[in-house]
């Protein structure tokens, strides 16, 4: 099995204390911050400022994985870079120029990713796939997770299976991140698929009821049961 990394969704932390939230992120060992980047366009939502994710910068050494969900994607690339952000994701469906975009952040010197809502299909990374570090497959609608009834689609897993198979077919050293109601009970299912990148939210990392420290005991639980499992 490969290595699995765990990015931690900081809006699902507690937004008035975040040093805190980071601060048992980074004592429990998770691997990064994930940071999402939305425009109140992309989707209604709105839960990070620029000014407050300086401040994230500026309180951590934790690498920062910034998921930009916008409609003026140069933009917000340019910004995350500028703040130092390690790794930046942004969406094909809102991207006119992909290439121009990656080659904006390897020239930075940051990790570059794709990411795709959930109905967007594989094809689109024919061209592009051999160019990024990672993809990140949305496994619900982004900037919706606040919302309980929205559920990860029913066909999740399958389109993890296939991007893993495209992915290896090519011999790609390309990292696969899952995000959107990863939780505790579908890890399993979705390493066995060839997830190696997991973002972390309120049904994993961040459940309600118990310390960030005992979920991710719970959490390095379900990551090992599939390797004695296998």
């Amino acid at each position: 099995m490969a290595a699995i990394t765990y990015s931690a969704s900081i809006m699902c932390g507690d937004l008035a204390n975040l040093e805190p939230t980071i601060d048992e992120i980074e004592r429990v060992g998770v691997d990064a911050l994930h940071v999402d980047i939305l425009d109140g366009k992309f989707s209604p939502s709105m839960p990070l400022g620029l000014e407050t994710v300086r401040r994230v910068r500026d309180v951590t050494a934790l690498p920062m994985d910034a998921h930009i969900m916008t409609v003026d994607n140069e933009f917000y690339v340019s910004e995350m870079l500028d703040l130092g952000a390690e790794s930046v994701t942004f969406h094909l469906e809102t991207t006119l120029h992909v290439d121009r975009l990656i080659n904006l952040a390897k020239k930075a010197g940051a990790r570059v990713g794709v990411a795709l809502n959930p109905a967007t299909s594989l094809s689109v990374l024919e061209f592009i796939l051999p160019q990024v570090d990672s993809v990140c497959l949305m496994l619900i609608n982004p900037g919706y997770a606040t919302d309980a009834s929205e559920k990860q689609v029913p066909y999740a897993i399958e389109k993890v299976r296939r991007l893993r198979a495209l992915i290896d077919s090519q011999a790609l050293n390309v990292d696969l991140q899952v995000d959107g109601r990863v939780s505790l009970d579908v890890i399993p299912d979705l390493v066995r698929a060839g997830a190696t990148n997991l973002v972390l939210g309120s049904t994993s990392l961040f459940v309600p009821g118990r310390s960030l420290e005992a979920n991710k005991a719970l959490l390095d639980e379900a990551v090992a049961s599939v390797g004695s499992a296998s």
